[in-house]
């Protein structure tokens, strides 16, 4: 700064207030200042001119908005002498400065949030902890679009804690609602900048999914969340397997692998968990996988379908291909389901031969029938 040189507001030297802080605290020491002055020019104007109470205030608040209707004026030395007063300092002066406060204070705010460095008030929430190395932009925006299709979500507020943007969310982030903090997730500042503790769900992303040491930095955040005791409101992802019973030892709800371009399996954990181990499975043949069998069907509904497969220990039917090549999910139950092939969740290790199935229709056509004639039976007799 050159030698004889004054900021323009002195109050911009001091460090112990943020910038807004500042702003917003001069303009209530403004905004007292000027009631002063208007209810003194109510009280003089009431005294000195022949006016009631409210015409006193009526052209008080004419004059210091510059309006001046003229349906009444000072006729006194002294009430027009305060009404230039009012008019210079309160009008002229005053308001000029309160207005270019709060412009001032505006803009600060806008710099503020692009930078991610803005402070929401939010309960409720959900907290989203770290950015995909790589397509961060498509999964937050698939996320915020799935997770607001489920009922009771639909308005939910979305904060990234991140140190990623520092220039601003894209656009088609902001359009939707979602804002950022720049900050990490092991710094106990930035916690409570998002407001943690008072988050619906908190979500730790894996900083780099296909880096073991990833998960290094997830339980470091882990732990300062369950130290908070966070942990029943917190999903994290973990890149070694081996390393899921550390966390479930800190007591964290959730532990799923990153799977970046499904963010539905994030979704299912966030709204109903237990969901995602079935998704997660979906994605691992070792345990369980959907298989598809090549096999005609024309003469059973839906219901019997399930039926037959879980009788007979097969596996779960998921969805049946009909004779389009479309895949048909959540059919009608009692609706006879003619196709030519079947989805079943089946067990990686003892995946079943068509053949298998088929038997297991069979069988099950068979016991319908003899179901059927026994009901029908006495019927028959009487």
């Amino acid at each position: 700064m050159q030698r004889n040189r004054r900021p323009l507001n002195p109050e911009h030297q001091s460090t112990h207030l943020p910038m807004g802080g500042l702003i917003r605290h001069r303009m209530k020491r403004l905004l007292l200042i000027l009631a002063g002055l208007l209810v003194l020019q109510i009280l003089v104007i009431w005294t000195v001119e022949e006016l009631t109470l409210f015409e006193s205030v009526w052209i008080t608040m004419t004059t210091i908005s510059t309006v001046g209707y003229g349906d009444f004026a000072p006729k006194t030395y002294a009430g027009r002498i305060s009404t230039i007063l009012i008019m210079f300092v309160g009008a002229i002066t005053m308001l000029t400065l309160i207005i270019s406060d709060y412009i001032e204070y505006r803009f600060y705010r806008r710099e503020r949030i692009l930078m991610g460095k803005w402070t929401y008030k939010m309960n409720d929430h959900i907290v989203i902890i770290n950015t995909p190395k790589h397509g961060g932009e498509q999964y937050f925006m698939r996320f915020a679009s799935q997770i607001r299709a489920i009922p009771g979500y639909e308005t939910i507020p979305i904060i990234i804690l991140t140190r990623q943007f520092p220039s601003g969310l894209p656009t088609e982030l902001s359009d939707i609602g979602v804002v950022h903090y720049h900050g990490a997730g092991f710094e106990a500042e930035s916690l409570k900048a998002v407001h943690a503790g008072s988050a619906r769900h908190i979500i730790v992303l894996a900083a780099d999914e296909a880096d073991p040491y990833s998960d290094s930095l997830t339980f470091d955040i882990a732990h300062r969340l369950t130290e908070l005791n966070l942990g029943n409101h917190t999903i994290v992802e973990c890149v070694t397997d081996d390393n899921r019973g550390r966390f479930k030892a800190l007591g964290i709800r959730t532990t799923i692998r990153p799977v970046r371009t499904y963010p539905e399996i994030m979704v299912r954990s966030v709204v109903a968990p237990g969901s995602e181990k079935v998704l997660e499975d979906m994605f691992n043949y070792e345990h369980d996988h959907p298989h598809r069998y090549d096999l005609k069907l024309d003469d059973l509904d839906w219901a019997d379908i399930v039926s037959a497969l879980v009788r007979h220990g097969i596996g779960t039917a998921l969805a049946y291909i009909d004779n389009d090549n479309e895949v048909i999910c959540h059919p009608a139950t009692n609706k006879e389901v003619e196709g030519k092939g079947l989805i079943v969740l089946v067990k990686s290790a003892e995946t079943p031969d068509v053949s298998v199935v088929e038997e297991a229709l069979e069988r099950y056509r068979v016991f319908l029938k003899q179901w059927r004639d026994h009901a029908a039976k006495p019927e028959n007799d009487g």
